[in-house]
């Protein structure tokens, strides 16, 4: 059986805890692999790689980082059909849709080769007389990322790409239920010129999260997960002196107004509930219809169910696979159970014709959800859509603005005042108008509001730059000899 083990200093380095975890291909439920778990002792040998690696690392000038950004950029491109396999054996989702990861991750890597302009400082001449002022972007040192299951090769590239353009090395702990991209990307990453040491890859559980949480040199943590994960990420990290961004959970809203195509409305609520098996912290899990459109729009919801070819992510006729683990669809499917005796409808059950292998739900619709049921007010992370029905606009924001989470939100209309005015009212931090999955480019950045982001940074984009660099400040004068002399008054600028 495949023995998956860590990246250290350039190249594959075999676990020595004697503690392991099981790798599945969830479209079978067989194990395909064992991964190794750090030990805290393994977790520091790979800190030390990057600590060694990073003074030369830092000193390389901005055009060979660029360099070496592009040929990664390249590798990644060329490279892409055979990530999105690998992705798909352990995590389950379709070609089509692991390619679009692959896709959507590169667009990071392309935003990061712009470093030479993106750490550009600032300049002030004469200041004072004689006296100019600049700021430069440095590099923090060794920093982490800590990363989910559900998009095992784009979410690393949101951190590793802007990470190392900025000079910093970087220590990778991917899920340990979808390790291999991971290592496949550092075989990457070397091929493209990293130098040994800069990119690293520790697998593990609990115990390597909290050794790097914990570690004195490592610098910055990033993470996307689960909310009460993200917040022992932020709580954990930051006692002991670390920056850290962390990204929780969600429960994304989609208002559909009566003016709305309802059509286009419905194709994008299946679209967005049921991509990637709804395991995506932006997918659309509660659809907000105003009562006189809501009968139509779930019907339309409804007749597009069927449609919907579930199965191995290996056929390519397949659009959506199974979820990760066979307990996380036990949970799944523990939502659909008891939504009736809160009061919710089934109106598609995606716990039935289910294939016997594997670990799948169907597409699912509850109707008549209301705030308080558990299906409402937990993080599903499945293909489950709940549907509650609001009699205006007025409403459906205030439910919005009043849920615990404020990842991202759609708006479905035809009046442009209406939208404009909704992106003003609603507290949530991605908005897509007509959008259902309003994902930034990677020129802006990736995170939500209140309880679905921990940090004072974004993801990606500009606020990743910030976010791995700080920034010096140099005041410098080059006076002429005779004019020195001692004075003891506050310095002024006047």
């Amino acid at each position: 059986m495949k023995q998956i083990s860590h990246w250290i200093n350039g190249a594959t380095v075999a676990g020595t805890s004697s503690r392991s975890g099981n790798v599945f291909n969830p479209a079978t439920g067989v194990q395909t692999a064992a991964v190794d778990f750090a030990s805290v002792e393994e977790v520091d040998q790979v800190v030390a790689a990057a600590v060694d690696a990073f003074p030369a690392w830092r000193a390389t000038n901005l055009s060979r980082r660029a360099e070496i950004l592009f040929n990664i950029r390249d590798l990644v491109h060329t490279n892409r059909s055979e990530i999105a396999s690998v992705l798909s054996a352990e995590h389950g989702k379709v070609l089509s849709d692991a390619i679009g990861e692959v896709s959507r991750g590169l667009e990071n890597i392309e935003f990061a080769c712009g470093v030479p302009h993106l750490l550009k400082g600032g300049y002030s001449e004469q200041a004072s007389v004689g006296v100019d002022v600049y700021s430069i972007k440095q590099p923090l040192g060794v920093v982490a990322g800590i990363t989910p299951f559900n998009f095992p090769a784009m979410v690393p590239m949101w951190m590793f790409a802007n990470a190392l353009a900025c000079g910093n090395t970087f220590v990778l702990k991917p899920s340990e239920k979808d390790p291999s991209v991971a290592l496949y990307l550092a075989e990457l990453l070397q091929q493209a010129g990293v130098p040994d040491g800069v990119f690293n890859v520790v697998n593990g559980d609990k115990v390597a999260v909290d050794r790097l949480l914990t570690h004195p040199d490592i610098a910055a943590v990033s993470f996307v997960g689960s909310t009460p994960i993200a917040k022992y990420i932020y709580e954990t990290g930051t006692k002991n002196g670390k920056r850290v961004q962390a990204l929780g959970g969600a429960k994304n809203h989609m208002l559909v107004l009566p003016d709305a195509d309802l059509d286009m409305a419905a194709d994008a609520a299946v679209s967005a509930a049921y991509g990637s098996a709804g395991e995506r912290c932006m997918a659309i899990s509660v659809l907000l219809a105003v009562d006189s459109v809501a009968d139509a729009l779930i019907e339309k919801v409804k007749e597009r169910i069927p449609a919907i070819k579930v199965g191995p992510g290996s056929d390519p006729a397949n659009e959506m696979g199974p979820l990760i683990t066979a307990e996380h669809r036990d949970k799944v499917a523990s939502y659909l159970a008891g939504a009736a005796a809160e009061g919710a409808k089934v109106v598609v059950d995606g716990r039935e014709g289910i294939p016997a292998e594997g670990y799948f739900i169907k597409p699912s619709i509850l109707d008549e959800v209301k705030p308080g049921m558990r299906c409402y007010d937990e993080e599903i992370f499945g293909p489950v859509l709940n549907v509650v029905r609001v009699k205006t606009y007025d409403e459906g924001v205030a439910l919005i603005n009043s849920n615990a989470f404020g990842n991202g939100v759609a708006l479905f209309t035809r009046d442009g005042g209406v939208a404009r005015q909704f992106q003003f009212d609603v507290s949530v931090g991605m908005v897509g108008i007509n959008v259902p999955i309003p994902v930034p480019v990677s020129y802006y950045s990736f995170g939500g509001w209140k309880n679905s982001l921990f940090g004072d940074h974004h993801m990606y984009g500009p606020e990743g730059i910030n976010f791995y660099t700080r920034s010096k400040v140099v005041t410098s004068r080059w006076p002429d000899p005779r004019t020195s002399s001692v004075d003891l008054g506050f310095p002024t600028n006047r």
